[in-house]
């Protein structure tokens, strides 16, 4: 009753701005980040790509704060993201292979990174613990070990040798799939529970979105760059399993992605979208 109400106060009077000190918050950082730091190098694309990655669970964090309530956030999603960062971590904390060429690089990355882990894992507390009546696990049921085992053996084929040691090109690779498929234990819950997604969390799928577009452009940019042992000759596997991951990201949200900006420009920040009614429009 306390959530519905919250969530009824949040939708009147919205928490505009929270949500706009958040972005600024992330903008200024960004830039600073960009200028100061990577002093504009292309790389960095790549380091702003997880500092959105890092806003995405922060916007979570603060829904749940606001509404007292973890209604509409899949836990099983944040167990694969909690997997995803480490296994990348696990790479990137000491080796090079996968990291921005930049001075964002050596310690600004990988801090974001831990960051959004450390935000995960207390998002997962308040979801299965402090506020465990209010998160909808009898819907939360997307299966999400297969999606673990597969993603590591998909890695140890099509791993690329960056780091120049198996086992760790294999785990980031793995991490990258992992938070690919992330997604769908999210947008399962969604359309389990009527199709209606809360304003914040809305936001989190779409940063998580537009994070996935900034690390494939890098991705692009760098695809003559990534190097592996060819199982084809003259087909390099590895780059193009990047690419394909980053590519199936955005065609998942592809129509989440529409009805977003939609409601975004015709309601502003703080409406919550309703994709069934939208899919009837």
């Amino acid at each position: 009753m306390l959530a519905t109400n919250a969530c009824a106060v949040m939708a009147k009077k919205g928490p505009d701005s929270k949500v706009m000190m958040a972005y600024g918050t992330f903008l200024i950082s960004a830039l600073s980040v960009y200028h100061f730091v990577a002093n504009g190098e292309f790389s960095a694309i790549l380091t702003l790509a997880v500092m959105l990655q890092c806003l995405a669970f922060a916007l979570l964090a603060v829904q749940v704060m606001l509404t007292g309530s973890c209604s509409g956030v899949s836990a099983r999603a944040l167990t694969l993201d909690a997997w995803a960062f480490a296994f990348r971590l696990s790479s990137t904390t000491w080796l090079h292979g996968y990291l921005p060429v930049d001075a964002s690089g050596d310690y600004v990355f990988q801090v974001v990174d831990v960051t959004s882990l450390f935000l995960v894992a207390w998002l997962l507390h308040q979801v299965l613990r402090e506020k465990r009546r209010s998160y909808q696990e009898e819907q939360d049921t997307f299966p999400i070990l297969p999606i673990v085992l597969g993603c590591i053996l998909l890695g140890g084929i099509f791993h690329a040798d960056m780091n120049a040691r198996p086992i760790f090109d294999t785990l980031w690779l793995a991490g990258l799939f992992i938070s690919t498929l992330a997604v769908f234990p999210q947008l399962w819950l969604i359309s389990k529970t009527g199709g209606k997604v809360q304003a914040l969390t809305s936001h989190y799928i779409a940063c998580m979105a537009i994070s996935r577009a900034l690390s494939g452009v890098f991705m692009w940019h760098a695809r003559f760059d990534i190097t592996c042992d060819p199982w084809i000759e003259g087909f390099n596997h590895a780059s193009w399993s990047i690419l394909g991951a980053h590519a199936l990201h955005l065609l998942c949200l592809g129509d989440f992605g529409y009805y977003y900006v939609k409601s975004v420009m015709a309601k502003g920040l703080t409406a919550e979208l309703d994709l069934v009614q939208a899919d009837m429009v």
